[in-house]
C-alpha cells in the first residue's frame, strides 16, 4: 500500500548533556563578549585561518611590499599576542568548566553513595530479621523454643 522508503521508522534520538555543559552553554550563548571569544577561536584553530594566512602573507611578500619583513614581523608579531590571549581564555574557560563538571560529579556520587549504603543498611535489617524468624520457625514450620536453663 504504502512506500516508506525515506522515512524513519524510529523514535529520533535525543542528545542529553550532563548538566553542568547545558548550564555552560546557556551562559556562553547569553554573553555577547564569550561568543565572540568562542568565534575567533574556533576559526583561529581551524585549517581555514592556516589556509587564508598563507596566501595572505604569500601574496604580500611577492606583490605588495618589495621588503615585507619589518612590517611583517611587526603584524605576525601582533597577530600571536591576540591569539595566545585567545587560547589562553579557552584555556581558562575549559578549566572552569572542568572544575564545574567535577564538583557535580562529586555531588552526584556522595548522594549514589549515600543511597547505596541506605539501602545496604536496609536489606541486612530485613535480612536479619528474616534469619531470627525462620530460626523461630525451625525447619518444619512449627515454633522453636529454647531450653530453659535452671
Amino acid at each position: 500500500m504504502g512506500n516508506h522508503q525515506g522515512m524513519q521508522t524510529s523514535s529520533p534520538r535525543v542528545s542529553q548533556r550532563h548538566p553542568v555543559v547545558e548550564a555552560e552553554l546557556s551562559r556562553r550563548a547569553a554573553n555577547l563578549q564569550l561568543r565572540i571569544a568562542d568565534a575567533i577561536t574556533a576559526f583561529a584553530g581551524s585549517m581555514t585561518f592556516v589556509y587564508i594566512h598563507a596566501v595572505l602573507f604569500a601574496v604580500w611578500m611577492l606583490v605588495v611590499e618589495g621588503d615585507p619583513w619589518p612590517k611583517l614581523t611587526l603584524i605576525v608579531s601582533l597577530e600571536a599576542i591576540f591569539l595566545s590571549t585567545f587560547v589562553m581564555i579557552g584555556q581558562n574557560r575549559q578549566a572552569v568548566f572542568q572544575q564545574a563538571k567535577a564538583d557535580h560529579d562529586f555531588t552526584e556520587q556522595e548522594l549514589e553513595l549515600k543511597t547505596n549504603t541506605e539501602l545496604t543498611r536496609q536489606i541486612h535489617a530485613l535480612t536479619t530479621e528474616l534469619h531470627r524468624r525462620l530460626l523461630e520457625r525451625g525447619p518444619a514450620g512449627g515454633v522453636i523454643t529454647q531450653p530453659q536453663r535452671s
